[in-house]
């Protein structure tokens, strides 16, 4: 099976002192050991016999176009104010080659491998999303801070990859439009899946399978994780010290 991937670069409303703070004109476009960060999953994506065709999506086309490789297989294009319609609308374009793989421009340390692991796991799914386990990425990184998501068996942390097979995913979409500004808040996301679910994973009654098993449900779909066994897939760079941390490792001095 071979995804278009899409590459979501945009930016969020208003001021972006991150961006400031490099001296670029938006978050794709900050320097990570000597090229704007948008480049580094680009290329890895390019580098995929998994991949047939990039997408970039950013609401500054012009600006973000001449900072990636020079390649027939990459467009870029306008998107919308936020991810959740951005992806609508992909799902309502007749145009969009289907199966998608979503990821995102803060994705410095995305590689090959990874993305060849994940389009495997992704196959049998509807809807895939990617995670990394903690315990694997504080072996590699002890003390980092991200985004955990408990449940029984295990914590995890997103891997910003998400594999779409069909505009059938848009009711999904749709669903995370409604909590979107809450993504970093775990339990406001399942909390929508209702009370039950709600208390299973607050009591670690439930597996991550278990708790994607009942959002798939709700919509009829296929919705399962791809645990990847790079660690490093669990970081994205949204913060200075991200981008300390992301610098360190291309550079090899962590």
């Amino acid at each position: 099976m071979t995804y278009t991937a899409v590459v979501l670069a945009g930016s969020r409303p208003g001021r972006d002192t991150f961006a400031e703070r490099y001296g670029a004109t938006t978050k794709a476009l900050i320097p990570i050991a000597g090229e704007p960060m948008v480049t580094r999953p680009v290329r890895a994506l390019l580098n995929s016999k998994r991949i047939g065709s990039v997408l970039v999506l950013t609401q500054v086309p012009d600006i973000v176009a001449p900072a990636l490789p020079q390649d027939e297989r990459i467009q870029v294009r306008a998107s919308s104010a936020t991810i959740a319609a951005t992806m609508l609308a992909l799902c309502e374009d007749p145009a969009t080659q289907w199966p998608l793989l979503v990821t995102t421009a803060d994705h410095a340390l995305l590689d090959t491998d990874t993305v060849d692991e994940f389009c495997g796991g992704a196959e049998a799914r509807d809807i895939a999303v990617g995670v990394v386990d903690r315990s694997a990425l504080l072996r590699r990184l002890p003390g980092t801070k991200r985004t955990w998501l408990k449940f029984r068996g295990g914590a995890y942390t997103g891997a910003n990859l998400f594999a779409l097979r069909s505009p059938e995913a848009a009711p999904v979409i749709e669903f995370w439009r409604t909590v979107e500004q809450d993504r970093k808040k775990g339990w406001r996301i399942v909390s929508m899946l209702g009370l039950p679910t709600l208390l299973g994973v607050a009591l670690r009654l439930l597996s991550l399978d278990q708790a994607l098993g009942r959002l798939g449900r709700k919509f009829n779909l296929n919705v399962g994780a791809v645990r990847l066994s790079n660690p490093l897939a669990g970081v994205d760079v949204d913060k200075p010290e991200d981008h300390a941390l992301a610098e360190a490792i291309i550079e090899n001095r962590l």
